[in-house]
């Protein structure tokens, strides 16, 4: 009889589709076809690599050799990006804001980052600086070169983030997509953290909670004011 062919669980196949991805960003092909003339190897070696959840080690040296891609990166999303930034096609800041980061694997590392208080240094401080109360050890993933971590103590956000939340907030994106949670600072109370929205010449910044208030902030103002965006937030989830 034929020998049975191994058969990928649904794991096999997110990791393999994750690793893809990232391949797909850091090299800028978008189809098959690219990615194939990115490898030098046929369209159906990579339909045989999808069918085996395997990624073939040389591809990962092809692309160091390359790209100057860090292996580690590629395969689990353990930073740094690159081992040789000199052959970078793309910035790291980028690829981590636009690849999937994965959460939970045996071989995940962590990291201790400090905490600090949305009042932050010092209230009447024009712009925020973080004051750093605690530690937390997060994904190393998780991890972008300007990330801050906070615990939040308001309870504005709520259900969404919770009053004791640590949340994550990458200091690099300061854009204000519609929706988006948004660090902002406010002189003299620290940051606060709301779903952002622009409304002719201003921006208004949203509550989840009933209780609290909107807020707004001239255009012209918004960009000194924003931190940066929120990439993660870990909290408790209560019971049912």
């Amino acid at each position: 009889m034929p020998k049975k062919k191994r058969q990928c669980d649904e794991a096999q196949l997110k990791w393999f589709e994750e690793a893809l991805e990232r391949i797909k960003k850091a090299t800028g092909a978008r189809t098959q076809v690219q990615l194939a003339e990115v490898l030098d190897v046929r369209q159906s070696s990579i339909s045989d690599a999808k069918r085996r959840c395997s990624i073939p080690a040389e591809w990962f040296l092809k692309l160091y050799r390359s790209h100057g891609l860090d292996p580690d990166w590629l395969s689990d999303g353990v930073e740094p990006v690159y081992l040789n930034e000199s052959k970078a096609k793309i910035p790291a800041d980028t690829l981590l804001r636009e690849s999937p980061a994965p959460y939970g694997r045996m071989n995940s590392r962590g990291r201790v980052l400090p905490v600090s208080t949305m009042a932050g240094s010092r209230k009447e401080n024009p712009t925020w600086e973080p004051n750093p109360i605690e530690e937390l050890s997060v994904p190393e993933s998780f991890c972008r070169p300007k990330l801050q971590v906070v615990k939040v103590d308001s309870a504005s956000m709520e259900p969404v983030i919770a009053r004791g939340a640590f949340v994550g907030i990458d200091c690099a994106q300061k854009e204000h997509p519609d929706g988006d949670l948004c660090a902002v600072h406010f002189p003299h109370q620290g940051l606060t953290i709301r779903r952002v929205f622009m409304q002719g010449d201003s921006f208004v910044l949203k509550a989840e909670n009933d209780k609290h208030s909107d807020l707004t902030i001239p255009a012209a103002e918004m960009e000194d004011r924003t931190v940066g965006r929120v990439v993660w937030v870990l909290q408790n989830v209560s019971p049912l």
